[in-house]
């Protein structure tokens, strides 16, 4: 006999709430083999790979479970001064995920949403900063950047002299 589905049954789906924590583990994931900031000590680290654009990784705070971090261009914004795009993200050690908690300076979901946000709304915030997260990680490791060529700020980077040409002999 053959069995036949209830029209009724629903097949399970992923939550927005759900989607967002696996934003959270796939940006860590990305975070870790692009840089694996828990390895860093506080300060600033930068990454080059010659095309202009030089990478900011700023290491802000160190907590037992927890960095707070900044990751930006080497670019400052003219108007304020300030670098340019930027993302500020918390690093959960314990929980493998990282989160996006915002984007700009003074730009918290406080002062984009107000202090008291539908949790819908909110969550619909925090999963189009964690996916320009994950699309921004994703660029910056098809471009090269990584652990190798992230250095301290302010570290020389010994390079070899250009060649000399000899000139002209008559």
């Amino acid at each position: 006999m053959q069995q036949v589905t209830p029209t009724g049954m629903r097949i399970p789906r992923l939550s927005r709430f759900g989607w967002l924590m696996g934003l959270y583990a796939e940006n860590h994931a990305r975070m870790q083999r692009l840089f694996a900031p828990a390895r860093l000590g506080e300060g600033s680290w930068l990454s080059s790979v010659g095309d202009g654009l030089d990478v900011r990784l700023d290491v802000l705070e160190r907590h037992p479970y927890t960095l707070e971090l900044r990751l930006t261009y080497d670019l400052r914004d003219p108007l304020t001064g300030e670098p340019d795009p930027s993302a500020y993200l918390r690093v959960y050690t314990d929980a493998r995920q990282v989160e996006t908690t915002h984007c700009y300076v003074g730009r918290r979901w406080q002062d984009v949403m107000g202090l008291y946000p539908p949790p819908a709304e909110l969550v619909g915030h925090r999963l189009r900063m964690n996916t320009f997260l994950g699309k921004w990680l994703e660029y910056l490791a098809e471009r090269g950047h990584g652990v190798a060529t992230l250095l301290p700020a302010g570290a020389e980077v010994a390079r070899p002299p250009a060649p000399q040409r000899e000139p002209a002999r008559q």
